[in-house]
C-alpha cells in the first residue's frame, strides 16, 4: 500500500485529445509536497507517512508546532495529512514528493470538503419533486410535505430527509482517472470534477476499487535532489570502496606474483 499525497485544486480545464475529442479535467498542484514524519510499528504500533504541503509563515503558527517542523528539519507547512501506508513503503523524512507518483491512465480517488450551500430546502439538498404547482397548494410549491405520523409512533424519525445545512462535507470520488502528470509544475490533470472549491486542498490516493497500477513508482515518486550531507557521505563511501577495492587488487597482484 503506498501514500497518498495533498494537493491543491486549481480549478477546471479541458484538453484536446488526438482525434479532437475534448476531455474535462481538474487541476491539481503539488505544492512543495515533503515527508515530515513517519510512524513505524515498534514505536507506535502502525505504519503512516505524514505529509506537509504548502507553506505558511511562521508567525501564524504555535510555538509548538513551529518545534515539531524543527525536528524535522522541515519548513512550516500549511496542511498536515497523514497516509497509511506498508512498511515496505515507508519514506524518509524530508523527502519531497513529485507529481510522478502518479501516472498516466491510473485511477485514483480524490477526497476533500465539499462547497458549503448554507441552508437549503428539500427539493435543492434532497432532489424532491416538491408539491403541486397548480390549484390547492397555496404558496407551498416547493415544501417537503407530511414529516411525521398521526397517532403511533407520533413523531419524526431521526435522519428523515428534510431542509437543513448543504454541504460543506467530507466527500470521495472514486474512479477518477490520471490524464496527465508534470514534474516540473507538479500539475496532476484528472478527469472529471473533485470535491472542494478553488483553491481548497483534497487527498489524493490510489483506487480501492481497481487493482494496482503496476507502473506506479514504489514507494514513491521522489525529488532527485540530494541533499549536500547525504551527497558527502556518498561520496565518502564511494571513496571508501575505491580504496578497499585498491588495496583488494594490489594484494591479489602480490599473491600471485609469489
Amino acid at each position: 500500500m503506498r501514500t497518498g499525497v495533498i494537493a491543491k485544486k486549481i480549478g477546471m480545464s479541458r484538453i484536446f485529445k488526438e482525434d479532437g475529442r475534448q476531455v474535462p479535467v481538474t487541476v491539481l498542484l503539488l505544492d512543495d509536497l515533503k515527508v515530515v514524519a513517519r510512524r513505524t510499528m515498534e514505536k507506535d504500533g502502525y505504519t503512516a507517512v505524514q505529509l506537509g504541503s504548502g507553506l505558511a509563515k511562521a508567525k501564524n503558527v504555535s510555538k509548538p508546532m513551529r518545534n515539531y517542523f524543527a525536528v524535522s528539519n522541515v519548513e512550516v507547512k500549511r496542511v498536515l495529512k497523514e497516509f497509511r501506508v506498508s512498511s515496505e513503503n515507508l519514506i524518509e523524512v524530508g523527502s519531497q514528493i513529485t507529481a510522478n507518483h502518479y501516472v498516466e491512465g491510473q485511477f485514483v480517488d480524490v477526497s476533500g470538503v465539499s462547497i458549503g450551500k448554507g441552508f437549503a430546502g428539500a427539493m435543492k439538498r434532497h432532489n424532491f419533486g416538491g408539491l403541486r404547482a397548480s390549484h390547492g397548494v397555496s404558496i407551498s410549491h416547493r415544501s417537503h410535505g407530511s414529516t411525521g405520523q398521526c397517532q403511533d409512533p407520533g413523531r419524526v424519525f431521526k435522519g428523515k430527509k428534510m431542509a437543513g445545512h448543504m454541504g460543506s462535507r467530507n466527500v470521495t470520488t472514486q474512479n477518477l482517472e490520471v490524464v496527465s502528470t508534470n514534474e516540473e509544475t507538479g500539475v496532476i490533470l484528472v478527469r472529471g470534477a473533485v470535491p472542494g472549491a478553488k483553491g481548497g486542498w483534497v487527498t489524493i490516493s490510489d483506487a480501492v476499487k481497481k487493482p494496482a497500477n503496476q507502473d506506479a513508482p514504489l514507494p514513491a515518486a521522489l525529488n532527485g535532489k540530494i541533499k549536500e550531507d547525504e551527497k558527502k557521505e556518498l561520496e565518502k563511501g564511494a571513496t571508501i570502496n575505491a580504496s578497499e577495492k585498491e588495496s583488494s587488487e594490489a594484494g591479489k597482484v602480490k599473491d600471485d606474483e609469489s
